[in-house]
């Protein structure tokens, strides 16, 4: 009889568990692969069928990761777990409302406040849910990774691109699917709502671990904030422009979704590989490894223009802009298991101040100029220094081992 109720309690506990991974993965969907992805392959639509501009685009985008930046500084200001919950439904609900409102309108200044909040809700499942899960899984015995979790990133971008080349076949108008958005967000919302552990859950634990904070130095902290500048500034670049930069290229016309859509399926294994990746080689080579790669994804359509560079560039940035991010904030989840969104706020504010900067800097450019190809240098030049930062920063953990090894023997 003992042995039968030790399965029943592990039984209960890996279906919780399950469930807050699917809350996470739900949440992601909503907030960021609906609230925030949808907007890229619906871009060249609104421009089409709307008087927005390159460079209205760029200010929308903008606009959005304004937002974000603010609900991380919201969310990094924050230390009680119960506000953080309830934080976490209002962005759900602000997530749906605010996308069906952008069908409401044409006017851009509305929609820049519509994306601004857009924005804000996003901050919901990329800090708050990722911070209450890891929370979680670490005070309950389960690996500290968030591969899982931002899995739902991949999943959020193949659905959105999914839906607009589905409803483009039926001839949707932009208004019909940002409203088709909003009712979808709002199915998803309902496990996202329920599944996500309470703070009761939270302190009432299975056999809890004792959690210690391991702060790194401060130098090591301020490097690691440039690096994530940097890649913020690589990856908002295709993710605002890669369907419009497809779509302007007359070879290539009608593409762009679909290759959208390949963003998102290599980003739905990636985080899970990344960690993998890091488990062996150590986070920091993995950063390293994802960075370069990424540089490659992001300028490659400058010297490729076939459908084919585009697929590869894809595949690439896709594969490694969501390891970044997931390797970077489980870094931050792991210096501080205690209150984890506190590193994951800052860490996000300076990778989304990179996100309001090069969107508009970007669409002005290829406004002035026609072309995106001077705003893809730039990302990849801002990229490939951020790797340099991460070298940086390896270098410092190797000292910092041998030191410790020096100081114990």
């Amino acid at each position: 009889m003992a042995i039968q109720g030790t399965q029943t309690v592990n039984i209960t506990t890996d279906l919780q568990r399950y469930k807050v991974l699917a809350a996470g993965i739900f949440s992601m969907i909503v907030t960021l692969g609906i609230a925030r992805f949808s907007y890229t392959p619906l871009l060249p639509l609104m421009q089409s069928q709307t008087v927005l501009s390159e460079s209205g685009g760029g200010w929308l985008a903008a606009a959005n990761y304004a937002g974000y930046m603010c609900g991380a500084i919201l969310v990094a200001s924050i230390n009680n777990l119960t506000l953080k919950g309830i934080l976490y439904r209002v962005y759900l609900i602000l997530a749906v409302l605010t996308t069906l409102a952008m069908a409401w309108t044409e006017n851009v200044m509305i929609w820049s406040i519509l994306r601004f909040f857009s924005g804000l809700s996003s901050s919901g499942g990329m800090l708050i849910a990722s911070g209450i899960i890891l929370n979680w899984l670490m005070k309950n015995g389960h690996r500290g990774e968030l591969g899982i979790h931002f899995a739902g990133m991949g999943l959020g971008i193949i659905l959105a691109s999914a839906l607009v080349e589905l409803m483009l076949h039926y001839l949707f108008t932009w208004q019909e699917q940002w409203t088709w958005f909003a009712v979808v967000a709002l199915i998803l919302s309902i496990p996202a709502w329920l599944w996500i552990p309470s703070t009761k859950e939270a302190k009432n634990a299975i056999n809890p671990r004792q959690v210690k904070d391991t702060p790194p130095s401060r130098t090591f902290l301020w490097i690691m904030l440039a690096a994530y500048f940097c890649a913020g500034y690589g990856y908002v670049i295709s993710a605002t422009f890669m369907v419009d930069i497809i779509e302007s290229q007359a070879s290539l016309k009608g593409q762009g979704p679909m290759v959208f859509m390949l963003v998102g399926l290599a980003a739905l294994p990636a985080a899970i590989i990344w960690d993998r990746i890091a488990h062996r080689w150590g986070y920091l080579n993995a950063i390293f490894l994802a960075y370069a790669i990424q540089v490659v994804g992001i300028t490659l359509p400058l010297f490729n223009h076939s459908l084919t560079g585009a697929i590869i560039s894809a595949l690439l940035y896709g594969g490694t802009f969501i390891g970044c991010v997931s390797l970077v904030l489980t870094m931050a989840g792991r210096f501080y298991p205690g209150k984890p969104a506190k590193l994951m706020g800052k860490l996000t504010l300076t990778y989304g101040f990179a996100q309001i900067i090069a969107p508009a800097l970007t669409g002005m450019i290829a406004q002035n100029t026609g072309s995106y190809d001077q705003g893809l240098y730039i990302a990849g030049g801002v990229l490939s220094f951020g790797a340099f930062l991460i070298l940086l920063l390896i270098r410092m953990e190797r000292r910092e081992t041998k030191l410790k090894e020096i100081i114990e023997s």
